[in-house]
């Protein structure tokens, strides 16, 4: 957290020039000796007595400023040490209380202007660099925010936080290595610097170096116990590593400490529906949790929603997404903005972005308003909402991270829907429906959900491929002699069931190897940890081709077989596996994400690659690896069956869902008669 240093005190003061000033003198010194003492309302009293006998005594104005800024009246500071500053312009410290007085004002230019005039009257003034920093970073100007802390420094090379500070904003630039140095020199200097070590443990954990961030969370656990944040991205590293159980503990200690912090509760629900062993009512149960403590509550402030209830008018839709932009989201959001029928629905994004990219622009594009959310709270963006008389609400985030489910349990619309960013229950009784289909969630599955399972006629998945991806390649086995298999999934769904059903494939086709290329196995622990995974099932290292490549299209151009995960299926990759020519196997079982490889496969026309078992899973990925001609057959094609299916059919994916939001309002409407 970054912080301005304390005022300095100033110069005693001058020798009076008359004997009228002896008071002002005495009078001055009294009032020094109560400031320092901390019992500041005496002090400025005296200074106020002094400044009476003597209205330009330069350290009484000063010092006067300087108790304004303390008790937090800043403009009056402003003034008092600008009035001091006239008086006499060459004193660096009233420039840079000065400064710190127009920080606390938000007026960072003028602040940095103040310090850079210290600086030039004292050009060793650690403490003014140090401040410049600050307010630099409120203005964005990170580099010159960097020079300043190294500047700071270097005139004092004992600044721990200028070290801290630094780090901080090197973390920021994506110049993570060096941030951690920074706060390695850091905690050198103060061993017991909690916050350094968090920062420390954030930016190793984005350097994907897994192991070193958890010590470094840890030991900022071990100075500060109730320390929820370290838990939480604790329990988020952990989760990354497969390790869930111990996540799902990192993150109940998080909310034992912050049992109001809805955050953390999301991490909590998202670790679960990736774990192997847990049934999907059990995992309900703990999604009614979420309902419990952050959605009931709202409801005693639900209001009636005045929308025309004419069901046959163009209808307003927003989407609440914090992924308009370079995401998997947009690959299936914006065949469905593109084509919406303007006449048909009124587009709205409500866009949580502290980034945009091209892939906003295209989005912003596509709809008629654009609404920014960032710091508005969820009252704030539900009122928003609601003035703008939106009549379908669409949760694209689930419990994913930056999501605004807090809105959603406020009601704003008179009906809201999730779908596309979660695939699973939002756990909200406040969101009407689920808008999903019945492969992923079959009839019979409805008390699994919050919401009402909304069944489209065909898939609920459109896809539009990623620009660059390249030919489809002969099958690499033709040429190599040997079956590849391969997954793009992130490690959180690699869990002992899926290891297994792996080893044992390998072991049914002789000679064939397994890729597992994802950004999460960047890391070389994450490397060594799934190696020994599958060396405890009898496969050895050189069978396995573990790694990180971006982008993966060469990477899957050389792989024969895709193999889907579970109990939580993969989605994007599988989309990216298909469009490159490739059969996956899924296995089916809990409804939801445990059904979305089964959903992309009915659509695509191969039920037959859906498994019911891991046995089964097992036998039909051997047998698809077993006919090499019937293989290449079907990678010459796949593609093309692909494109002409509903999964990528965009406009009549935009009809559907139109139909869809129509008949949904309709049934609010008259309910609401």
């Amino acid at each position: 957290m970054s912080r301005a240093t304390k005022f300095s005190q100033g110069k005693k003061p001058n020798k009076p020039h008359a004997m009228q000033f002896l008071q002002a003198r005495q009078l001055f010194v009294q009032g020094l000796t109560l400031h320092q003492k901390g019992q500041l309302a005496q002090a400025l009293d005296i200074y106020e007595k002094v400044l009476k006998v003597q209205p330009n005594h330069f350290d009484a104005l000063h010092l006067s400023g300087v108790i304004a800024t303390q008790t937090k009246k800043h403009s009056l500071a402003v003034d008092l040490i600008g009035r001091a500053i006239e008086i006499n312009p060459n004193i660096a410290v009233a420039f840079s209380n000065r400064g710190v007085s127009l920080q606390a004002l938000s007026q960072y230019d003028a602040a940095v202007e103040s310090y850079d005039k210290a600086i030039m009257l004292k050009p060793d003034y650690a403490e003014a660099y140090f401040n410049r920093g600050v307010a630099l970073k409120e203005l964005k100007q990170l580099h010159a925010v960097v020079e300043s802390y190294d500047k700071a420094i270097e005139l004092k090379p004992d600044f721990t936080e200028a070290y801290y500070n630094r780090g901080n904003t090197l973390k920021e630039l994506k110049q993570l290595d060096a941030a951690v140095a920074s706060y390695d020199k850091a905690i050198e200097l103060k061993p017991g610097f909690t916050e350094a070590y968090y920062n420390q443990g954030v930016s190793l954990q984005e350097l994907s170096r897994l192991d070193g961030a958890a010590v470094s969370y840890r030991k900022a656990i071990s100075i500060k116990p109730d320390y929820a944040d370290a838990y939480n991205n604790l329990g988020s590293l952990l989760q990354t590593q497969g390790k869930l159980d111990n996540a799902i503990e990192s993150f109940r200690m998080a909310l034992s400490i912050k049992p109001n912090y809805s955050a953390i509760l999301s991490s909590l629900l998202f670790a679960l529906i990736y774990h192997p062993d847990k049934s999907a009512a059990e995992i309900f149960t703990l999604y009614q949790e979420y309902e419990d403590r952050f959605g009931a509550p709202c409801r005693k402030v639900w209001r009636d929603h005045p929308n025309n209830r004419e069901t046959q008018r163009r209808l307003k839709v927003g989407y609440v997404s914090p992924d308009f932009r370079s995401h998997s989201v947009p690959l299936f959001l914006e065949p469905l903005l593109a084509h919406h029928d303007k006449a048909a629905v009124e587009v709205y994004a409500y866009a949580e972005l502290l980034k945009e990219d091209a892939v906003t622009a295209r989005c912003k594009s596509y709809v008629e308003h654009w609404i920014p959310t960032v710091g508005l709270s969820d009252a704030e963006l539900a009122e928003r909402i609601r003035s703008d008389g939106i009549d379908i609400l669409v949760d694209l985030a689930g419990h994913t991270d930056k999501n605004r489910l807090g809105v959603f349990a406020l009601k704003p619309a008179p009906v809201s829907v999730t779908w596309l960013g979660y695939c699973s229950t939002t756990g909200l009784k406040a969101i009407d429906y689920f808008l999903t289909d019945a492969t992923c969630v079959p009839l019979g599955s409805e008390g699994l959900f919050s919401e009402t399972p909304w069944r489209l006629e065909e898939t609920a998945y459109v896809y539009r491929p990623k620009e660059g991806m390249g030919n489809v390649s002969p099958l690499p086995a033709a040429t190599r002699g040997f079956v590849t298999f391969g997954t793009l999934t992130r490690a959180v769904r690699i869990n002992y069931r899926t290891v297994r059903a792996w080893a044992e494939i390998l072991k049914q086709v002789p000679g064939s190897r397994l890729v597992l290329d994802n950004k999460d196995f960047w890391d070389e622990g994450m490397k060594a940890a799934l190696a020994a995974k599958f060396a405890a099932h009898g496969i050895n290292r050189e069978r396995l081709e573990i790694g990180y490549h971006s982008p993966p299209w060469d990477v899957l151009r050389a792989v024969d077989v895709g193999l889907d995960c579970f109990p939580a299926n993969s989605v994007t990759t599988l989309f990216e596996t298909l469009n490159m020519g490739i059969p996956f196997i899924t296995l089916a079982e809990r409804p939801g994400l445990g059904r979305c490889g089964g959903t992309i496969l009915e659509s695509v026309g191969h039920p037959e690659w859906i498994a019911q078992s891991e046995a089964e899973y097992i036998k039909k990925a051997v047998n698809l690896a077993s006919d090499l001609t019937a293989l290449a057959h079907l990678r010459s094609g796949l593609r093309e069956k692909m494109q002409a299916s509903p999964l990528m059919d965009e406009i009549g994916f935009a009809r559907r869902v139109e139909a869809a939001f129509h008949e949904m309002f309709f049934k609010w409407s008259v309910k609401n008669q």
